[in-house]
């Protein structure tokens, strides 16, 4: 009998929307993962929410330690290491430090390096928790950056970011660092009307493209959903286009769909009722 693959998650928690925890989870279990989570915070409510003197947020660096250190204890191992939001350098320094400890000889290490959207890095994010994210993704087999994660990494202008598959495949080789990991570049816009991703595969040196219609909504949570497709592929032993193509496919069905039921977009994508399909292999 095969066991499943055992994922550790270090993301945050949100009380209220689709995305980090509330996503990674079901998405890995439906994927036939057993995940193992380590919180880096408490949300009351993902950050598109109104702005309230009510708003809760606890950082949870003091307990990543302590739970670090009972996994060593009591032996723990793990398949995959995952990383998401983290909130602080200290953060980084303690998801740094896990990478060291319980990386064995065949674990994978996915990195997505949540810093910014649109342009922009997040208003918690300082120039030197961007640097340190860098010197984190570079522990990384896979990493998962938006065009703006991107920029950053690269220290490049957003503004002036390459369009065309021809000018993006000089950055997806860039981020690999000369081949060193393998990259899934999401938000590319290939064509125009659809959306999806740039890989570079280390194991291959070969670069690909995929892409599926585009909703005209920004849902928030979308690029942890992807994120845990793509490794839920990954650890079923494809190729990374195919782990790209199935999280590009499955984020644009999830979209339309909750489009289509119109459903509130600060909740996230409504997900839930398509998990069947991944489940499924394809």
């Amino acid at each position: 009998m095969n066991l499943a693959p055992h994922v550790a998650a270090v993301h945050d928690l949100s009380g209220m929307g689709r995305c980090s925890l509330g996503v990674v989870l079901p998405v890995l279990s439906a994927m036939g993962c057993r995940c193992s989570s380590l919180p880096t915070a408490y949300l009351s409510a993902n950050t598109i929410f109104p702005p309230s003197d009510h708003f809760v947020f606890r950082d949870l660096t003091d307990e990543m330690i302590g739970s670090l250190d009972h996994w060593e204890e009591i032996g723990c191992t793990f398949d995959s290491l995952y990383s998401g939001f983290v909130g602080s350098e200290r953060q980084i320094a303690v998801v740094e430090d896990f990478f060291r400890r319980f990386k064995g000889e065949n674990t994978l290490i996915l990195v997505d390096p949540v810093m910014g959207d649109w342009g922009k890095p997040y208003r918690t994010y300082t120039s030197e928790m961007c640097r340190r994210m860098g010197a984190l993704a570079e522990l990384a087999d896979v990493i998962t950056p938006n065009m703006t994660e991107a920029a950053i990494l690269l220290n490049e202008d957003y503004e002036t970011a390459p369009k065309t598959p021809e000018a993006l495949e000089g950055w997806l080789r860039r981020l690999s660092l000369g081949g060193k990991r393998s990259v899934i570049l999401t938000g590319v816009h290939p064509q125009p009307g659809l959306v999806g991703a740039g890989c570079y595969d280390r194991e291959t040196d070969a670069v690909s493209f995929t892409a599926a219609r585009k909703v005209p909504i920004e849902f928030p949570g979308t690029g942890d959903l992807f994120a845990s497709v793509a490794l839920g592929e990954l650890l079923r032993g494809t190729s990374l286009e195919h782990a790209a193509h199935r999280a590009v496919e499955f984020v644009s069905h999830c979209a339309q769909e909750t489009k289509a039921l119109g459903a509130p977009v600060r909740h996230g994508v409504q997900f839930e009722t398509l998990l069947e399909e991944l489940a499924r292999r394809a």
